[in-house]
């Protein structure tokens, strides 16, 4: 058989990709989430600056940019932050629309952070539901 014909070798696009991903994923609503953070989960918000200073922040939320987050919530990592406290933490990880956040929640969970998750419809999501938001300092 040639590498064509090999299906599993064959690329995806995103939008199948984030599909098969999302199927290990007990992905939460805006209020599942608020619930989460108010029984000691962790918040993260992975939205790059402009956004956060366009539209606010999630109270409490700790604020990670995408590429320092596997190093900043490795509880084994030498970058972790204080809020990585074990594997056994339950993480929400919020983007803008719910999309990069799936992706980020998968590579949580390679690193052994089983209850990493993400946060259906993103902060978009969060705020449309009416839930706490505040202005970002500036």
């Amino acid at each position: 058989m040639s590498d064509r014909e090999n299906t599993d070798d064959q690329p995806v696009g995103i939008d199948e990709l984030l599909e098969r991903l999302r199927l290990d994923l007990h992905r939460l609503s805006p209020e599942e989430a608020h619930k989460t953070a108010a029984s000691g989960g962790l918040l993260v918000d992975i939205r790059y600056a402009a956004l956060r200073e366009r539209d606010g922040l999630i109270p409490g939320a700790l604020v990670v940019e995408r590429n320092e987050l596997e190093w900043r919530l490795d509880p084994q990592g030498s970058h972790r932050a204080p809020e990585a406290t074990g594997h056994d933490l339950h993480v929400v990880v919020v983007c803008n629309e719910g999309y990069a956040s799936s992706l980020a929640a998968v590579s949580l969970r390679q690193l052994g952070l089983r209850h990493a998750t993400d946060l259906v419809g993103g902060f978009q999501a969060w705020r449309a539901a009416g839930l706490p938001v505040v202005a970002a300092e500036r």
